[in-house]
């Protein structure tokens, strides 16, 4: 099987700053974070090659380029990219500070654009990724215009976002529309989180042409619409110790997939089982590539009729 090779669009990665304990003592950790680092870092776990299109600005930035951890196209940029400091040491997540990223320039923006595009056209599948989601640092319009341009010119396009980015990005008619049931409810794409009200929403997602919508449910079964056949995703039931990331690890694990040639419901097992073995470890996007694939064996697809 092929290596594989996904471009993901991750405009804005962000500085992230953690501390927890260990042995009574604080322990600060350092990371390049952010939905598409995540993803990108999962990628290069099962053994494809993940290449990061994004922009890197200011003193935040020039940390991130020793951080990020994969291969990379940046555009250096004026603009600051964004950073939180979270305080894991009573086991939650309190956000202490958090700096939004900077909007980038016309001139910038062009440059990301064209590079994001020259890498998308020499991968095998692409995925746009969002910045925080209360950081504008590209207009939303730029995922409708890479989700059209790249699928026209025959690279595969799975989109992980929500809100006004979800919609302009399905204007652009993806492959693959990963999405969470709280999302769906909250975008006005479904009108509840039950499961056929969330089945009304993938049908009429997937009518502009996607072949696949897959929708996670927190602890629950994920959905998934694939070419027309409805079925809940039965993942191995592990201890999380943090839920956070588990859908973009899902997400990478789709495009992996996909980018290796296996069908749709091998890469949906694929991702479930990426998403599943996040959630035991504290490194968001985190995982051997060994866990995930015994993992893969260990998910079932059960078909699901709207009565």
């Amino acid at each position: 099987m092929t290596e594989g090779r996904v471009a993901v669009f991750a405009p804005s990665p962000q500085l992230t700053v953690t501390v927890e304990e260990l042995d009574g003592a604080p322990d600060v950790h350092v990371h390049a974070g952010g939905q598409g680092v995540w993803q990108s870092r999962m990628i290069e776990a099962l053994g494809a090659r993940a290449v990061l299109c994004c922009a890197l600005g200011g003193e935040t930035g020039q940390v991130l380029k020793h951080l990020i951890g994969v291969d990379a196209e940046v555009r250096e940029v004026a603009a600051r990219n964004g950073a939180y400091v979270h305080d894991r040491r009573d086991g939650r997540r309190d956000e202490m500070v958090r700096m939004p990223a900077d909007a980038l320039t016309r001139h910038e923006l062009d440059d990301l654009y064209e590079l994001t595009l020259v890498q998308g056209l020499r991968a095998d599948v692409a995925i746009l990724s969002g910045p925080d989601e209360d950081d504008v640092p590209v207009p939303h319009s730029m995922y409708e215009r890479l989700a059209r341009d790249l699928g026209t010119q025959g690279t595969p396009v799975v989109v992980d976002l929500s809100g006004e980015r979800l919609a302009k990005a399905l204007a652009g008619d993806p492959v693959v529309i990963k999405v969470s049931h709280e999302e769906m409810v909250e975008d006005g794409l479904a009108k509840s989180d039950s499961l056929p009200d969330l089945v009304d929403g993938c049908r009429e997602l997937a009518s502009g042409g996607a072949r696949a919508v897959v929708v996670s449910r927190a602890a629950e079964e994920t959905l998934a619409y694939l070419e027309g056949r409805l079925v809940l995703v039965e993942s191995p039931d592990l201890t999380p110790v943090d839920t956070r990331g588990g859908g973009d690890s899902m997400t990478a694990g789709l495009a992996v997939g996909l980018a290796q040639g296996r069908s749709l419901e091998d890469a949906v097992k694929l991702g479930a089982a990426a998403g599943a073995i996040n959630v035991t470890r504290h490194g968001l996007g985190s995982g051997s590539d060994g866990a995930v694939r015994e993992l893969t064996g260990r998910v079932r697809l059960k078909s699901w009729e709207a009565s």
